[in-house]
């Protein structure tokens, strides 16, 4: 199982603050990845811009996609950059391998295109794998799920020692947030124009 694997059925899992959103979780999985491409050293940062390693077969489809996306000419590509580029349509494209895999069960979530219903991750070694990580307070795991709006109470230590690690989950933070200011703009601007067509 992979950090984005694990993060998908815990988003799924486990009840949250708010439902979470399509487009928050796809910018949240695309540091997922990137984090664990770090940990195979597939991948350095110099500052927020990512070096990219050997190319490396992981196992994981998806991680092997991931690298090989890499952009590798120099002056290469930021961390931010590489989360709003790889995360488009990135949320579909986890759960149809994870449905595809057995991994999940049930009708899909609302917010999948043409689709309704809420998905729930099966009782398989890889739920019970994201779960336990989930319940051992991993701090990457933790710290973005906590950036979705999934979380138990976080201890003090929860950032992870890794200072690359960090800076990916600082900039999902950062692109989670400008998403939602984006979000909040339409609202208000929706509300606005609703209320221009009621004036007399």
């Amino acid at each position: 199982m992979t950090t984005p694997q694990d993060l998908f059925l815990v988003s799924l899992d486990v009840s949250g603050e708010r439902p979470v959103e399509q487009g928050d979780l796809a910018l949240a999985l695309a540091g997922a990845e990137l984090i664990d491409l770090l940990g195979m050293r597939a991948l350095t940062l110099d500052g927020e811009r990512i070096v990219p390693g050997p190319v490396l077969t992981t196992g994981d489809r998806m991680l092997d996609e991931a690298g090989a996306r890499l952009v590798r000419e120099e002056p290469y590509e930021t961390v931010e950059d590489w989360l709003w580029r790889r995360g488009e349509g990135l949320a579909v494209a986890y759960r149809d391998v994870l449905e595809a895999d057995g991994q999940i069960t049930g009708k899909r979530r609302h917010w999948w295109p043409v689709r309704g219903g809420d998905g729930t991750p099966a009782d398989t070694p890889a739920r019970r794998h994201a779960t336990d990580r989930w319940e051992s307070r991993d701090p990457v795991l933790t710290g973005l799920a906590t950036t979705l709006g999934v979380q138990h109470d976080p201890p003090a230590d929860a950032e992870p020692d890794d200072q690359a690690a960090l800076t990916v989950l600082l900039a999902v933070g950062d692109a989670v947030a400008e998403l939602e200011a984006v979000r909040e703009r339409r609202r208000i601007e929706n509300i606005a124009f609703d209320n221009i067509w009621r004036a007399p």
